[in-house]
């Protein structure tokens, strides 16, 4: 098992990519830590995981609470003493015009697509420095490389998490720390009050497509760091 005895800490864990890319993670021999604030999709994806035979453990956590992240990743360390993996996949997609968009559902949005990834990066580097190496991977979105209507607030969170990924790709390099950055497009998931199944988005990429790209970046050599991945179903035009 190529990830067999490593560490890996998925935010946003309990449904959708989050879910896909913990399932994999553990098939491939990765210890799993599981984050989200929903316990009860926490338990059910700890559950399917375990009982396939994966190593997982489970904490529910808002990622945008600050000392609640620290208490949270003090736990790990605690119980596991490393972190090799962290992907940060926890997010809020939904789109509104600038004129229906409220400054409270701003700060949820960037609270959780930035400060979550700021919050969960912080604590993992601060141990991956002291281990002399360590990846992050953050799930971002192919609108952090461009714009749509209606879409000013999701993708200003994903520029935003774009580009402090960016910058902290080249703040830990020195430290043997790597950072890649995901970019899907249209993805079969729960996103923009939409439900996984539904048949108008037959032909977008699944769950499990975002997740085999981040085993294929978690498998480079150790002399390789893939810092960005785009990702779209090939009916898609963007």
């Amino acid at each position: 098992m190529p990830l067999q005895t490593k560490i890996a800490v998925v935010a946003g864990a309990s449904r959708g990519i989050g879910k896909a890319i913990a399932t994999q993670l553990a098939a491939a021999g990765a210890q799993v830590i599981l984050l989200a604030r929903n316990q009860s999709d926490l338990n059910e994806a700890l559950a399917e995981i375990t009982q396939e035979g994966g190593l997982a453990a489970a904490f529910c956590v808002d990622i945008s609470d600050e000392q609640a992240v620290k208490s949270v990743f003090q736990q790990i360390i605690q119980q596991y003493k490393r972190i090799d993996i962290l992907v940060n996949n926890a997010g809020i997609g939904e789109f509104y015009p600038v004129s229906e968009t409220s400054a409270s559902f701003w700060d949820e949005v960037m609270n959780t697509n930035v400060k979550g990834t700021f919050l969960c990066s912080k604590e993992a580097v601060i141990q991956m420095q002291k281990q002399g190496v360590g990846h992050i991977v953050s799930i971002a979105s192919d609108v952090a490389k461009r714009t749509f209507a209606n879409g000013a607030l999701y993708c200003s969170s994903k520029y935003a998490q774009d580009a402090f990924s960016s910058a902290l790709r080249k703040e830990v390099r020195k430290d043997g720390i790597k950072v890649s950055v995901v970019y899907p497009g249209l993805v079969d998931t729960y996103f923009n009050k939409s439900q996984p199944g539904n048949p108008a988005n037959a032909s977008h990429l699944k769950p499990e497509d975002i997740a085999a790209s981040v085993l294929h970046i978690l498998a480079a050599p150790k002399h390789v760091v893939i810092d960005e991945l785009m990702i779209h179903p090939i009916s898609q035009d963007y």
